[in-house]
């Protein structure tokens, strides 16, 4: 365990940026630059500390003594850094992102826009790199709070109506989750993570089941159903905050807590024995193919998008539930691998709204005539999430077949072929419809363009990442799960 500023920098250059940000408002190249300049800067501190990570060591700084086991502490390991550069690199390339699309819609509150974003990576980062249950706890909330003004960013009748439900359904999964950190302390006194988890022994098996229902209500983050009516009502906040939503942090943050929770507070033998495994199969086998067939019927082209998520999400509870080792790679390497997928189709989606002004699918015929680049990228990152090659996509679902295989749970990967074929059916339309369909009348191309540089650059950057990753899986995502599972392999993975 090595002692350092590191992980405490991480949080600090953010939260500098959203003291800086309210400050040069009025300028807003002065402001923007604030942006950049921190989102830059986290992404060197992130990549300063993963040779330590990739050593086999670990990070720690103790932030406020609390109590013993709870003190408010941060502590960045393999699966912490997963998550963490996950989301430093994409918070970079959202924000150039964000300034083309925010400059272009001359969207209003752009100073507050880019303070919400600020402080919510920080929050972000410091689940990420959460030592304990009570700090994950901590910025798990300030996560809910501060992503309801951009979630409400219009202003309008529906956007306030969804920022009520974000707040219903994340504030209940925060109560749950308190819960479940309070119950978690009086039974063992320690929230602490321990590689292999800490919970075997500590009461009946009723209670520890119970428990476990607590913590899944408690990442409701992770838009399992029935409880992911937030996610695609979100949709109605500007295009770079759904990005933000699916790809840097808030859905991330939810299948995060549950990978945490069954490899670092109960352990594998213990979720085998307490049939949790079998019980979020069931979870994410309903999620994955129910979402699918929601995406199936909508014609906006965000919501579409939102219901690929919570399916798509739910393969990463699906990797957890196998218990293996190979599903449990899966599940860790399809954080990132989808992030960098989904956050380019959200990319897309707000060129399109920039470039055409339109977001039904049924309104996109031809546009790829006009928006080559944006139609192209969407493509790519189309196959990559049905998991095609060369993109990574198709990596982190062979690890989850094959943890489907190990497990003996061959039911499990008919589910994954299953959803394969149905994320071919919903996303193949809208590559059919942007590229080969002719729209009824040639003049309604007239007024389509591509949009800003400033939002190609990012859109052309996560597919060539994505290509990336194929090709060269282990640097880093693969090494660090690899990493990961040998801290829990006491946890009597097969």
């Amino acid at each position: 365990m090595m002692h350092s500023l590191l992980p405490l920098l991480a949080l600090l250059i953010p939260l500098a940026a959203a003291a800086l940000i309210p400050v040069v408002g009025r300028n807003e190249n002065l402001r923007e630059s604030v942006t950049l300049v921190a989102a830059g800067s986290m992404v060197l501190v992130v990549l300063a500390m993963l040779p330590e990570i990739l050593g086999g060591g670990r990070i720690s700084i103790t932030l406020l003594p609390l109590l013993p086991g709870g003190d408010l502490a941060l502590r960045i390991d393999a699966l912490g850094m997963i998550f963490a550069l996950t989301a430093s690199v994409l918070w970079l390339l959202n924000s150039v992102y964000s300034i083309g699309y925010m400059r272009a819609l001359r969207e209003h509150d752009q100073t507050r826009f880019y303070f919400c974003f600020a402080v919510a990576i920080a929050a972000a980062m410091g689940i990420a790199l959460s030592a304990n249950l009570v700090t994950l706890f901590v910025f798990y909330e300030i996560l809910t709070l501060i992503t309801y003004p951009l979630v409400v960013h219009v202003g309008t009748p529906e956007a306030m109506r969804a920022g009520r439900k974000y707040l219903a359904y994340l504030l209940g999964g925060g109560i749950c989750l308190l819960a479940a950190t309070i119950v978690t302390f009086t039974l063992t006194g320690t929230t602490e993570f321990i590689p292999g988890g800490f919970l075997a022994g500590a009461g009946a098996a009723l209670s520890l089941q119970v428990l476990f229902i607590l913590f899944m209500a408690g990442f409701v983050k992770a838009a399992w159903m029935p409880f992911h009516a937030w996610l695609p009502a979100a949709m109605v906040a500007p295009t770079p905050v759904s990005a933000f939503l699916h790809a840097v942090a808030v859905v991330t943050a939810g299948v995060f807590g549950v990978v945490r929770v069954a490899g670092w507070v109960y352990g594998t033998d213990l979720m085998a024995a307490l049939g949790l495994g079998t019980a979020l199969a069931i979870i994410a086998s309903f999620t994955i193919i129910t979402a699918s067939l929601f995406a199936l019927a909508e014609d906006n082209l965000k919501r579409r998008l939102a219901y690929s998520t919570v399916s798509q999400l739910s393969y990463i509870l699906l990797g957890v539930s196998m218990l293996s080792i190979a599903g449990m790679t899966g599940a860790m390497i399809h954080i990132p691998f989808h992030a960098f997928q989904k956050i380019t189709l959200f990319f897309c989606a707000g060129a399109i709204i920039v470039g055409a002004g339109r977001e039904a699918i049924s309104d996109m015929q031809g546009i790829g005539q006009k928006m080559p680049v944006t139609a192209a990228m969407f493509a790519a990152a189309a196959a990559g999430i049905c998991g095609l090659p060369p993109f990574c996509g198709l990596i982190s679902k062979v690890y989850l077949s094959l943890g489907a295989v190990q497990a003996g749970e061959l039911i499990l990967l008919g589910v994954i072929i299953a959803s394969a074929v149905l994320n071919v059916a919903y996303f193949f339309p809208i590559i059919y419809t942007m590229i080969i369909a002719r729209p009824p009348d040639e003049r309604a191309l007239d007024d389509v363009r591509e949009a800003p540089l400033a939002m190609l650059i990012p859109i052309v950057l996560t597919v060539i990442a994505s290509i990336a990753f194929f090709f060269f899986p282990a640097m880093p995502f693969l090494d660090l799960a690899e990493i990961a599972l040998a801290e829990i392999s006491g946890a009597g993975l097969p």
